[in-house]
């Protein structure tokens, strides 16, 4: 497949990307993997304090903590990116910041920081879920099939 690209290309293209190569530089890819690794857990290793704190103070179950502790993970996301921590956070981290489900919060509080000099209902309304929208979307229509499968299968099975 390499040597089709580069039947494909003139001989001045190939000698720039010969050159190119001299001068592009290595991308540290352990190291940004370790990076991401470790920020990712550290998120996740938060996340689980904040599950045992509803635990005890609050009487949750395991079951029942999750959803105040996925809300107060994207809202505390949030909160560090309005103050600009989240952002540097995710440039030494990279996907470690972004994967966990504060990745979602920062994403939705971004799109509305970049379009705040439009107004509220433009805005800040407008586009605050450009992005995390497809999250949503995605994240509805994949429940909705799952479940439907879910209740074929019993159905088929005779669970009813």
């Amino acid at each position: 497949m390499a040597d089709s690209k580069k039947k494909n290309k003139t001989p001045q293209q190939q000698q720039y990307e010969k050159f190119e190569q001299k001068f592009e530089t290595k991308r540290p890819v352990l190291k940004n993997c370790i990076k991401a690794f470790f920020v990712g857990g550290f998120i996740c290793m938060i996340g689980q304090f904040i599950s045992y704190f509803y635990i005890y103070f609050f009487h949750f179950t395991e079951q029942t903590s999750g959803n105040p502790t996925s809300a107060t993970i994207i809202f505390l996301s949030m909160l560090l990116t309005g103050f600009g921590v989240y952002d540097r956070l995710g440039q030494f981290a990279g996907a470690g910041s972004a994967v966990p489900v504060s990745g979602f919060g920062n994403s939705i509080i971004s799109a509305a920081i970049e379009h705040r000099t439009e107004g509220f209902v433009l805005g800040v309304g407008g586009n605050i879920f450009k992005l995390a929208g497809s999250v949503i979307l995605f994240g509805v229509f994949s429940a909705f099939v799952v479940a439907l499968i879910k209740t074929l299968f019993i159905m088929m099975t005779g669970g009813f």
